[in-house]
């Protein structure tokens, strides 16, 4: 299990050393990592990345990792992107709407949904390779699982 903290607590920094700093290679973040008290290997940094959907963009004449977040992309085509990308299964439970994921993929996933402010979503709970959406109703539940499962997001 500490493991799994240790990975969470690792992409975590990630995610802040991302959003703070322009980070231009996988070398570049270890050595940050290690500044603040984490070792990574740069196998461990590079899926790290890809857990977390960070690609490398060019701004400024220069290239940087950067955040799903960060593209400046509308939030429900992305949300359309990440489900496919991401999204192993779909299936309902009364008013909740369960997503399975690759491991560690599951806060990717629930960001996207939450910033895809949804109608019908009430909130998200992210693990680690599952997401609970929660809706009003069991048939508004079934009504998401069915646009996800679709790919069709709109309303």
């Amino acid at each position: 299990m500490w493991m799994t903290d240790a990975r969470a607590r690792r992409q975590r920094l990630i995610v802040q050393l991302l959003r703070r700093e322009s980070i231009t290679s996988q070398e570049e973040l270890a050595e940050r990592l290690a500044a603040d008290g984490i070792v990574a290997t740069q196998a461990t940094v590079s899926r790290d990345l890809e857990q977390l959907g960070a690609v490398k963009i060019r701004r400024n004449g220069a290239t940087a990792y950067a955040l799903p977040e960060q593209l400046g992309t509308p939030a429900v085509p992305r949300l359309g992107a990440i489900v496919r990308d991401w999204v192993r299964s779909v299936e309902t439970a009364a008013n909740l709407v369960v997503l399975k994921t690759p491991p560690g993929s599951a806060h990717l996933v629930g960001v996207a949904i939450d910033q895809a402010e949804l109608a019908d979503v009430v909130g998200t709970i992210s693990g680690d390779d599952t997401i609970f959406v929660a809706t009003r109703s069991a048939a508004e539940a079934e009504a998401l699982a069915d646009r996800l499962r679709n790919l069709d997001l709109a309303p």
